[in-house]
């Protein structure tokens, strides 16, 4: 793995770890939901700072070609768009009907639960945390071991790896086939602002239909949505 990769994940793990920095600060604040919220934007927007700076070399190069496809750009974003909607569904079919886990992700709720309080923090899964997950992920952990193995091997793992970090293993399968759409994104264009732009889409459509409803209205359309699956796929 080239030396800039590895920078590029340190600066991740670091900016995931950052919070213990904070820890001597908490008991003095009184307002700890501000501050939290306060942190977690500052450190993501360090983190991807430091990243671009690490990539300014790969980034002169995109700006200095001279055919920089934005048509196909905008085509395959679109196309990776559907194409995670699609695979989304199909992995919450499995892992309800197979593995029999209930449909929602506790991780999702948790991070809409504190847009809601703190709308700023909608800045961190619509543009700061897809941005650097993609470089992190697909470009860093998946460019370097597709250079090693065949692409479902590189897919699979770094798949893997990027839904454990979202510590929601009840849907480590959701997770990771969307990581393999990202991968196939990437690989397909060989660039990697595709996967940025489909993951930044695929969160922003999230967190609209999350904020529009009221959460026992999600709930209440969870429920149904299970139901009704029992009945197309005809479970009892």
């Amino acid at each position: 793995m080239p030396r800039k990769y590895i920078y590029l994940i340190i600066t991740y793990v670091a900016m995931q770890l950052s919070s213990i920095l904070a820890l001597p600060f908490v008991p003095l604040i009184e307002n700890r939901d501000v501050f939290t919220v306060a942190w977690s934007v500052m450190s993501f927007t360090v983190a991807l700072i430091i990243s671009l700076i690490i990539l300014r070399g790969e980034m002169k190069d995109f700006f200095q070609l001279r055919e920089k496809k934005v048509g196909t750009i905008i085509l395959w974003s679109f196309l990776g768009f559907i194409l995670v909607m699609i695979t989304q569904y199909a992995a919450i079919a499995i892992e309800t009907f197979v593995f029999g886990i209930k449909p929602g992700s506790e991780n999702t709720m948790d991070l809409m639960n504190v847009a809601r309080q703190a709308p700023i923090f909608i800045v961190i899964i619509s543009v700061l945390g897809p941005i650097l997950e993609e470089l992190v992920f697909r470009k860093a952990i998946f460019g370097s071991l597709y250079k090693r193995m065949n692409f479902f091997f590189a897919a699979l793992l770094s798949g893997v790896i990027f839904a454990a970090v979202h510590m929601d293993f009840s849907h480590i399968l959701t997770y990771t086939a969307i990581g393999m759409i990202f991968a196939f994104l990437y690989i397909e264009t060989k660039r990697i602002i595709v996967p940025i732009i489909a993951h930044m889409s695929i969160n922003t459509f999230a967190v609209i239909g999350q904020l529009s409803v009221d959460p026992e209205e999600i709930e209440r359309q969870m429920e149904q949505l299970e139901q009704l699956m029992l009945i197309l796929i005809g479970g009892q």
